[in-house]
């Protein structure tokens, strides 16, 4: 910095407002030393900041899967709103792993980050109040925290979205729906389970365990779902899908039947008549029409950011829960009416 002051002809504390964005400095001294900097390669040392201050300007973020589009928006979201706050962002997968996600949460705290924002896999997280002590702040996304930690919360509707996919598939004659999500360790998918059912005792019908597959969305599990409820002597006319990645699995596995399926309208019905609803925007959707009840993954991070930054301001208020509203966009694919005769029909 003593080399950038000579070569402006400036004081060091104006190089020092300049290269921290403080105010007090004009537009032309403050582009003179701008040409400085750039001409001697000048770089401020975050380390000797980090020792002034105590803080390292970086926050810890952990999804489950950086490859999931889902995760992606999110991710995106909390960058954007830590650059704007002069903060790094390190971010890792714990790929649905407790192991990798503790493992991941206490490398980014020894690398003493200021806060952490968490899409947790494990269901015990007591293991973080040592670094809470230490005080690092934490947010908790898509998920709540497990045992042993209390801390703000940021979810979407998962419950009241796969109630609404329900009934918007329900209100176009379907009787007979299928359920298709994740794991049910997870707890995205156990919610929207509960609204699955919940929509379906509110219109009188009965739950039917056969109709409900869950699991992985691994795509040989998913057609041999598919293939098992379609040749059942009461197959479904309309099923609704857990997440984006099962969508997609979803419509593979149709497209493999031998009734292919074809484009009709505008949209992508299927010939056997089944209506998809999927939880989960996702690529191309609008392309193929494809119904979605659509989360705000951005919305997600950008709430996760807000609170974990309010918290390294020194908010020591009791915990928030927040929960993001969903919405159906109907594209075609859930609005196809069961086939004429068949069992799922009104």
């Amino acid at each position: 910095m003593n080399d950038v002051a000579a070569a402006a002809g400036v004081a060091l504390k104006t190089v020092s407002r300049v290269v921290n964005n403080e105010p007090g400095v004009n537009i032309a001294t403050a582009e003179r030393v701008q040409a400085a900097i750039d001409r001697l390669g000048y770089r401020r040392n975050d380390s000797a900041r980090t020792l002034r201050s105590g803080r390292t300007a970086s926050i810890g973020l952990v999804i489950e899967d950086v490859a999931d589009p889902f995760y992606s928006g999110l991710s995106r979201a909390v960058e954007d709103l830590a650059l704007r706050q002069g903060y790094l962002v390190f971010t890792g997968s714990s790929g649905e792993d407790p192991a990798r996600e503790r493992e991941l949460v206490l490398a980014f705290c020894a690398r003493r980050v200021d806060g952490l924002i968490i899409v947790p896999a494990g269901t015990d997280h007591g293991y973080l109040s040592p670094e809470f002590d230490a005080g690092i702040a934490a947010v908790f996304a898509d998920r709540p925290p497990g045992t042993g930690c209390d801390a703000d919360t940021v979810l979407c509707d998962n419950a009241g979205g796969a109630q609404a996919g329900i009934r918007h598939l329900i209100s176009h004659g379907h009787r007979r729906i299928a359920f298709f999500a994740d794991s049910p360790a997870i707890f995205t998918a156990t919610e929207r389970l509960y609204g699955y059912r919940q929509a379906l005792a509110a219109a009188a019908l009965p739950y039917d365990e056969g109709l409900v597959a869950m699991g992985p969305p691994e795509q040989a599990r998913v057609q041999a779902g598919l293939e098992r409820l379609l040749a059942a002597p009461d197959p479904p006319t309309a099923l609704l899908t857990g997440n984006g990645r099962t969508t997609v699995a979803i419509l593979r596995a149709l497209s493999a039947l031998p009734s292919k399926p074809v484009r009709h309208g505008g949209r992508l019905t299927d010939l056997v008549g089944m209506a998809v609803v999927g939880f989960d925007d996702f690529e191309l959707a609008d392309v193929l029409g494809i119904t979605v009840v659509a989360q705000d993954p951005s919305g997600l991070g950008r709430t996760a950011a807000e609170l974990l930054f309010r918290r390294m301001s020194g908010d020591v208020g009791p915990s928030r829960r927040v929960e993001l509203p969903t919405r159906i966009i109907a594209r075609g694919s859930g609005e196809v009416p069961p086939r004429q005769g068949g069992k799922g029909a009104s």
